[in-house]
Order: C-alpha cells, then structure tokens, then sequence
C-alpha cells in the first residue's frame, strides 16, 4: 500500500503538472503512476522530467541508458523501476530476456555497453567513490569525459526515481519484476 498517495487521473493533480503529464502521454501512450506521484509537487515533476529530456539529448544512446537504469534499480532493490525498465527495455530500446538479466546483474552482453553499465554500477554502489581502475576501464572502451559525466547523471536520475518510489512505495503498474537483492 502506498505511503504517499498518488493521485488517480491527471485531472487530479495540479493544474501546474496537468500539460507536463500531457507530455508524457504523448511520449509514453500513458501516465505512469510514478509520474502522477511526483505531479503533486509540480516544481519537482519539471525537475525530475527536465533533467530526463536534457539527458535524452546526451551522446548515450537509448539502449544504453536502459540497461544503467537496470542496474541502478537492482543495487537499490526498486521493484517499481526495475518493472518499468524492463518493459520499457523490451518496447523502446529493443533489448532481450538475456540483456535485461545481464543489466540488472551490473553488466552487459554488448562489450561497449557493458564498460558504461559496470561504471554505472560502480558508481551507485560506491555512492561516486570510484576507482581509477573505473575511470579507466569505461575511457578505455570508448568513453570519453563527457560521456562519463553524462552516466553518472543517468545514476542521480535512477537514484532519484528509486528514491521517490522506494520512500512511496508507489504501486507498479506495470509488468511486475522483483529485485533479486534485498535493498
């Protein structure tokens, strides 16, 4: 049962969030509850969704992000994140079973990828404390500062989304997927 009370249409939250989850309907095909959750704070729903269409823009590519999104959600045991990630790896960035299952073990089967999600894990679990060994294994697949900056922004904005639904206990809808770790 939800800790913090989602409201149950857009038309429900206020009228300062109601055009930015239009967006995201557009974008989606739906308003998933976690959006609708953080509409009742409207100053934190265009923060959450601007940093999210700034990084959208990044030089990361959509698979990619997923997969970080995958194993941020699994470090911090995110049932609501890692469900939606899973379905949105499989509808929007094409992704299969094996890939998620890699990801969420904090790596990946695509060896350019699997630099950028190892650094990505190290760098939720670490909490930013990461190696020089880190720094140079995700330079040494191809990465370069700005792509490494752009994966650690990816993890704050998982870390968020984890937090917020963790603190929530936001109710999944979507297919429902299980951390394998307890949080």
């Amino acid at each position: 049962m939800p800790r913090i009370s989602t409201p149950e249409t857009t038309d429900a939250t206020p009228a300062a969030s109601r055009s930015m989850l239009e967006a995201v309907k557009q974008q989606l095909g739906s308003v998933p509850n976690l959006f609708r959750l953080v509409a009742i704070s409207p100053a934190a729903l265009e923060g959450y969704r601007g940093l999210a269409a700034a990084l959208d823009k990044g030089s990361l590519p959509a698979p990619t992000r997923e997969r970080i999104a995958l194993a941020v959600a699994e470090i911090n045991g995110c049932n609501y994140c890692l469900s939606a990630h899973s379905s949105l790896a499989r509808s929007h960035a094409k992704l299969d079973d094996s890939e998620i299952n890699a990801n969420r073990e904090g790596h990946s089967n695509d060896r350019k990828a699997d630099a950028a999600v190892r650094f990505a894990a190290a760098v939720a679990r670490e909490r930013g404390h990461v190696s020089d060994a880190d720094i140079h294994a995700v330079k040494a697949a191809g990465y370069d500062d700005g792509q490494l900056v752009e994966i650690v922004e990816h993890v704050a904005l998982n870390v968020l989304t984890n937090y917020i639904n963790l603190v929530a206990q936001t109710d999944i809808d979507f297919p429902v997927v299980r951390s394998r770790k307890a949080a």
